[in-house]
């Protein structure tokens, strides 16, 4: 419909494995920021390719996606966000203690069925870990072509072929 905005999808974001990668390429070295956390008294290294950092920036500030935490770093996200230079964004796991690893993954799995079937929203959903493997849990997120489901290597994190998947799929009408 003209000059009705569409509603952006959106985008669940995992950090380690997804964006904090051990060679993440993208065709330059990668930087590390060492991220001081209060909750666990340790100082995380995070890895990352500046490039997808920017890639992920010029997507929140175009409105083309709606970026939420989805990550065990929920409760220190504004670490992550200073450390990248980005907006304060929205967290999708919000129980407290949150619990770690696979425990976690039941928790991201209903944040992404609430994105569909309570806010009506699309979905794109990365994760090295926590999506759904091919079954009927996956199909009920990709049905009708509502999700966007990416799962990259851990050791790589999200590639530019991801960002360029992701950017077709925010351009597509709702």
């Amino acid at each position: 419909m003209p000059g009705v905005p569409l509603i952006p999808p959106v985008w669940l974001l995992d950090v380690d494995g997804v964006i904090n990668a051990k060679k993440p390429g993208w065709g330059g070295p990668p930087l590390r920021r060492d991220v001081y956390s209060p909750g666990d008294d340790y100082t995380y290294p995070l890895r990352f390719a500046p490039a997808l950092i920017v890639r992920l920036r010029e997507l929140i500030e175009a409105e083309r996606v709606e970026v939420r935490w989805c990550t065990t770093w929920c409760p220190e996200a504004h670490l992550l966000e200073r450390a990248w230079s980005l907006p304060p964004l929205a967290v999708a796991l919000t129980q407290r203690p949150l619990p770690r690893g696979a425990e976690c993954w039941p928790l991201k799995y209903r944040a992404a069925r609430d994105v569909l079937d309570v806010e009506g929203r699309r979905l794109i959903w990365t994760d090295d870990e926590a999506l759904p493997r091919p079954g009927p849990d996956r199909d009920a997120l990709t049905a009708g072509g509502r999700a966007l489901l990416i799962a990259p290597d851990s050791r790589r994190g999200l590639q530019p072929a991801d960002l360029d998947a992701i950017d077709r799929f925010t351009a597509e009408a709702g």
